[in-house]
């Protein structure tokens, strides 16, 4: 099992993602992704979600149109931990 990250490593790893911030009331993090249209959101979300197939760690996450809104949390850790970070990092990729 991950472990749970504590709030100065959470702030540092922060740090490097800065479209990401923390879930208010909550130990998670969230960003929202703004793609052209509908298939490129669907195209981001089909190439994120078979990495966290891989990962074994998938997120809480919609779709609207060209909207993707995203929340990661290890949900049997409590909270925020690495593998939400490496998520994250491979979302902001695809998104790019």
């Amino acid at each position: 099992m991950a472990k749970r990250l504590d709030d100065s490593q959470i702030q540092e790893m922060l740090s490097e993602l800065p479209d990401w911030q923390i879930v208010e009331g909550r130990s998670a993090i969230f960003r929202q992704f703004k793609f052209k249209n509908f298939n490129e959101a669907f195209g981001f979300m089909t190439r994120a979600a078979l990495v966290a197939e891989k990962m074994n760690h998938h997120p809480e996450w919609s779709n609207v149109y060209s909207t993707v809104n995203v929340t990661l949390a290890t949900h049997d850790a409590g909270g925020i931990t690495d593998l939400d970070f490496t998520l994250a990092k491979a979302m902001d990729t695809f998104a790019a």
